[in-house]
């Protein structure tokens, strides 16, 4: 009896440590498992590689821009032909960032294209800030912003900001042509 109910004990115990290691996936081992996969493009870059004209920022935008280390981007594209594997992904990407870690920052749209900002964090500081947009006919981009220090608050004004800004084009060539 006394062996029954220890390999019981044992049983649950291994079932609850099994389903509590159970993950829904992360945006992480999202970038992992889809790097080198097809239609998608995988590239890190330190924010030192992007060059754009601050003139015109804040001094919390520059606080903002200078808090962001390294940039991680996927991309999947679209071509007419894969329209459901499409929808299929971005339904992925979508249930992984409704999880509840991830604080929602911005969200708009333009012609078309929905952008969605989130944050891993709190409302003081944010551990990893993930831009993640979207376009019919082009297909998806993640870009997961990685630094030190980051506020939330700070973080959208300087999306604000660099929607306004100029960038040399030519730095993010590989990921424009990817798309087109």
């Amino acid at each position: 009896m006394k062996r029954t109910i220890k390999y019981t004990f044992y049983i649950l115990f291994a079932a609850v440590l099994l389903v509590s290691c159970a993950s829904s996936g992360s945006l992480q081992s999202y970038f992992v498992d889809n790097q080198e996969a097809s239609n998608f493009i995988s590239q890190d870059f330190p924010l030192s590689m992007v060059k754009l004209d601050k003139s015109n920022f804040t001094e919390e935008q520059n606080e903002a821009y200078n808090s962001v280390s390294k940039l991680n981007f996927l991309g999947y594209k679209a071509n007419g032909n894969n329209d459901l594997t499409l929808k299929a992904e971005i339904k992925k990407v979508k249930a992984i960032l409704s999880d509840s870690k991830y604080n929602d920052l911005m969200e708009f749209s333009d012609k078309g294209r929905k952008v969605i900002v989130k944050y891993i964090g709190t409302d003081d500081e944010a551990d990893e800030v993930i831009v993640f947009g979207s376009a019919k006919e082009l297909g998806f981009g993640i870009i997961r912003i990685l630094g030190d220090d980051m506020s939330p608050d700070k973080m959208s004004t300087l999306f604000v900001a660099l929607q306004k800004a100029k960038v040399d084009e030519s730095q993010l060539q590989d990921i424009m042509n990817f798309f087109k």
